[in-house]
């Protein structure tokens, strides 16, 4: 697998993937997301709807949603490599 790294002196993007509880896609989201921000040494970090009324309403149909400064990437299934060119391009 071709390893990508961020480019030196670019800014961390700000990735969150929003969840809740009893969501069967979540996990498999979960764990795209960490293994490809492991990949390119980024942080990400994960946010349960439930304790934010204002995005539970928005999204309330499309959990998991992936935001990447602050611009919903993807939704449900997220894409490994769509994530991967998403993230090497920052």
């Amino acid at each position: 697998m071709e390893q990508h790294k961020l480019a030196a002196g670019a800014a961390q993007p700000d990735i969150v993937l929003l969840t809740k509880p009893q969501c069967h896609l979540c996990g498999d989201a979960r764990t795209v997301v960490a293994r490809v921000a492991a990949e390119l040494g980024l942080q990400w970090r994960e946010r349960s709807v439930l304790d934010h009324p204002e995005l539970l309403e928005k999204f309330a149909e499309e959990i998991p949603v992936l935001m990447i400064d602050g611009i919903q990437r993807d939704f449900w299934r997220i894409d490994e490599d769509r994530l991967r060119r998403l993230l090497s391009q920052e």
